[in-house]
């Protein structure tokens, strides 16, 4: 039986800074694929990607993706902020009694 292929993902990021590299003057995009490791072929495939759908492409699905994930972040930035207040107040009142 023969094994299956197993393929590595890449986040948008790494996509969006290696289209940039190979779009350089006087980088060959067959040199970036060499030094990155990835074949001509998915380089290509990722340039065609940016081709039709922009910028979305490297921004990811990040935003839409989890919505229990973005309201964990927005209320540990709250809690942060609000820990920060506190700190600040010990200063304050630290300097005011002694």
């Amino acid at each position: 039986m023969a094994k299956a292929k197993s393929y590595q993902s890449y986040p948008a990021e790494f996509k969006g800074i290696t289209l940039l590299k190979a779009s350089e003057d006087g980088v060959t995009a067959n040199s970036v694929c060499e030094v990155i490791g990835i074949s001509f072929r998915t380089l290509s495939r990722w340039r065609d990607e940016f081709r039709l759908k922009g910028d979305d492409v490297l921004k990811g699905n990040k935003q839409n993706s989890n919505p229990e994930l973005m309201k964990l972040k927005q209320e540990l930035a709250k809690v942060k902020n609000e820990r920060n207040f506190l700190k600040d107040a010990v200063v304050f009142f630290a300097k005011e009694s002694g």
